[in-house]
């Protein structure tokens, strides 16, 4: 498994999972603390599907 996003923003993380899934793309968030928000979670994918994951991470973000 490779991290693909690191933050705190819990919002942000599950909503760009959701996108990645949608893509048929396999990300899960592992939290790094029981409180979301207090240390930095990360999206992580299969080794294969990182460089897709990111070009989609991408071109998400910049059209928000």
């Amino acid at each position: 498994m490779i991290e693909v996003l690191k933050s705190s923003d819990a919002v942000r993380l599950n909503f760009l999972r959701s996108v990645l899934e949608e893509a048929d793309l396999h990300p899960f968030v592992m939290s790094a603390s029981a409180y979301p928000g207090v240390l930095p979670s990360r999206l992580m994918v299969p080794d294969g599907e990182a460089d897709m994951a990111r070009r989609l991470i991408a071109e998400v973000e910049s059209g928000l």
